[in-house]
């Protein structure tokens, strides 16, 4: 098959084009039933494919026929010997990687700033996380990947682990030297899973970080939606044959994944496999020029500094996604946040992520100088209205939240007895709920782990800013659920 063909969206157009009178879910019946507002504005092409996995169309959980073709034609794509679509994110890929390998009591290497969705297969699979500290950016005051010296002192302390899961690239576009971890863990026949979240393009071309399949891999968890134009919350598991089995692969991604699958999402996937494929290296080489302009231009702006290829040289930044425009603004005096809802408020602009810091923003194939243009000029006001204000502040202290001690596995913290205590009074106690800033998701406290006032004071000061703290049952963060602590018998 040639990668310009879409077995999948051809197949969906050409059984629509029959129009069937449908006695089957969705109960839409092609957008008769829908609301008809929503259905003018969706429009009835859309609305005649979204469809369910009668016998014409296959079946996700068992490809046979346009499904199997569609991803099979992605594994081409990816240099991958098997790929499966997901139509759960990449969260839902990413614990399908982690149960993949890991059971009840099994370790798993993972770096501490792991995505939400790592965590919570931990939990799923009963499986005991050991963290490898990522090297920190005091600057920027966001964490980076790890490092091989890192991956080769975990290995040697743990060669029993089960995998270890590397994120490349992070979610500010740094990545780590990937294939000489990779060479490291298979030496101890150890599998290598990558949070590929944020590099779907990176596979192709050749001046970015090298992608997860091409380092040697075991299996990537890649979100097309992000940065390789399919729809929201469609992507891709890459899978390399050897150290994994992908016929478990395959049967926990079917334990993760709705029966109702969305032909919509996979049609996406489909097309956007093929884009890839016949035009990425072009697509991705305009949205490199346009944010190095961009970059150069925000550069040239007071008090605002746009990071470029001098991050590049510590031991974990091996290389970095110039597409990815992490912009800081502390010196202005002002937080991430701040600067995100101004931007909003006052030039219709929305940013990727802010965190106390910086700012993020993403250049991609869907955008072009007339976007950046009003991105910089907004920055030039900015720089213009608070440059002032910040010509007496003192250079503000980055502050990063410390790794804390696990006391029990994340599994026997999630189902263990608990109890509320204030947040105030929580300093000591295992925590039996998670806590993040979202973006990126990445968890300041897991269960199992113990509560430190130093990480108390971090989540206070993301909160006083009004970023996204995200995970405890209470949302106002007065209280916390702990394990409870059960009297000495005397």
């Amino acid at each position: 098959m040639s990668q310009y063909e879409t077995p999948l969206f051809t197949g969906l157009k050409e059984h629509a084009k029959k129009d069937p009178v449908q006695f089957h879910i969705p109960g839409h019946k092609k957008g008769a039933g829908i609301d008809p507002e929503f259905r003018s504005f969706i429009g009835d092409p859309a609305l005649s494919i979204d469809l369910i996995n009668i016998g014409p169309l296959d079946d996700l959980h068992s490809p046979k026929g346009m499904i199997k073709k569609a991803q099979d034609l992605a594994a081409e794509a990816f240099g991958a010997d098997y790929t499966f679509f997901s139509v759960q994110g990449t969260s839902g890929a990413i614990m399908t990687m982690v149960m993949a390998v890991c059971g009840p009591g099994d370790k798993i290497l993972v770096p501490r700033n792991v995505h939400k969705s790592v965590m919570s297969a931990v939990v799923f699979s009963g499986a005991t996380p050991i963290f490898i500290h990522p090297e920190i950016d005091k600057e920027l005051g966001i964490s980076h990947g790890i490092t091989t010296e890192s991956v080769e002192h975990a290995l040697e302390q743990h060669p029993d682990a089960k995998g270890l899961l590397v994120i490349n690239p992070t979610y500010f576009g740094v990545s780590a030297d990937l294939k000489k971890i990779v060479e490291i863990a298979h030496s101890y026949k150890v599998p290598v899973l990558v949070d590929e979240a944020h590099g779907v393009h990176i596979h192709f071309h050749e001046d970015l970080p090298m992608s997860a399949m091409q380092a040697g891999a075991d299996m990537a968890a890649t979100s097309v939606h992000k940065l390789g134009g399919s729809m929201t919350q469609s992507s891709v598991l890459n899978v390399r044959e050897g150290l994994v089995s992908v016929q478990r692969v395959q049967t926990i991604l079917s334990m993760l994944t709705t029966t109702s699958t969305s032909y919509l999402l996979l049609a996406s996937l489909d097309v956007a496999r093929k884009r890839l494929a016949t035009e990425g290296r072009e697509l991705v080489e305009r949205a490199i020029h346009l944010a190095e302009d961009t970059r150069r231009k925000i550069n040239e702006i007071d008090k605002i500094e746009c990071i470029g290829e001098e991050i590049v040289g510590t031991k974990a930044a091996y290389d970095y996604d110039p597409t990815k425009l992490i912009i800081s603004i502390k010196e202005l005096g002002l937080n991430g946040y701040d600067v995100e809802k101004w931007l909003r408020e006052n030039y219709n602009i929305e940013v990727e992520m802010s965190d106390l810091y910086n700012i993020l923003c993403i250049i991609t194939p869907g955008d072009s100088e007339r976007e950046t243009g009003i991105l910089v000029e907004a920055l030039q006001a900015l720089s213009s209205e608070f440059m002032n204000a910040s010509a007496d502040l003192v250079k503000p202290t980055v502050m990063l939240p410390d790794i804390p001690v696990l006391a029990l596995t994340p599994r026997d913290a999630f189902y263990a007895e608990t109890e509320i205590v204030p947040f105030s009074e929580s300093a000591g106690r295992i925590i039996a709920e998670f806590i993040m800033v979202y973006p990126p998701g990445i968890p300041i406290f897991i269960p199992g782990e113990i509560i430190s006032e130093e990480n108390l004071a971090y989540v206070r000061k993301n909160l006083e800013v009004g970023l996204p703290v995200q995970g405890p049952e209470d949302p106002e963060l007065n209280y916390l659920r702990v394990i409870k602590e059960h009297k000495a018998i005397r």
